[in-house]
């Protein structure tokens, strides 16, 4: 029997509501990194955007733990592995608002790329790898209609240059992403966004949809 796999869809609106955490699992609340996420979830819950990771430890906990602190929505995407030893799973520690349980690993990638409007990436191992390239894929597959990412941290200058030189990188593809090395920076990145989804690509802010949405709700 042939198992269909939903890949999250385009984006529809320009409006930056949800942003997608991704970065290691493996650090605890006194390493730096812990530290950054959960300066960097504040600063997004204080400007009115709801966090979303993959309920595990880390930076995801961190994430989930600084937007908290800040009074601001929270959605985890979480999976419970019965044969992947390797795999942090859900940590109990982490207590978002919300919890979407998925069915495997895939589906757990795909749950976070598709609730979220935007990604903000750390540093991580081989599980961020795999959330930061298949978000930058969709989001050139997608392109005029993307999801952009926030690549958090100077270190990405280098890794991007890196790959620049040894991979076939199109212009559009780097046109999806930015660079930042602070706050400040991170939610400039994500008005501008915002404002180039709406004014070169088109798409309508997310609350004329809900109004429109509304409107042909009462009509019908």
């Amino acid at each position: 029997m042939r198992t269909q796999i939903n890949i999250p869809p385009q984006q529809v609106h320009s409006s930056i509501r949800c942003v997608a955490i991704f970065g290691s699992a493996d650090v605890d609340e006194k390493h730096p990194l812990y530290q950054e996420a959960f300066n960097v979830a504040r600063y997004l819950a204080y400007h009115d955007k709801v966090v979303v990771d993959g309920g595990g430890p880390g930076v995801m906990a961190a994430a989930t733990a600084g937007a908290e602190a800040a009074g601001g929505e929270t959605i985890a995407i979480t999976f419970y592995p019965k044969d992947m030893p390797e795999f942090e799973g859900r940590d109990g520690e982490n207590n978002a608002d919300k919890e979407i349980k998925t069915a495997n690993y895939i589906e757990r990638m795909f749950g976070l790329i598709n609730y979220a409007d935007a990604f903000v990436i750390f540093q991580g191992g081989t599980g961020t790898l795999s959330e930061w390239s298949t978000a930058w894929l969709l989001a050139h597959l997608y392109y005029g209609n993307h999801k952009p990412l926030i690549l958090y941290g100077e270190f990405w200058h280098e890794v991007m240059h890196i790959i620049d030189k040894y991979f076939f990188i199109g212009e559009k593809e780097k046109k999806v992403y930015k660079i930042v090395k602070n706050e400040e920076e991170m939610i400039q990145a994500l008005n501008e966004f915002e404002q180039e989804l709406e004014e070169r690509c088109g798409l309508p802010r997310l609350e004329k949809l809900e109004k429109k949405e509304t409107g042909e709700a009462q009509d019908a």
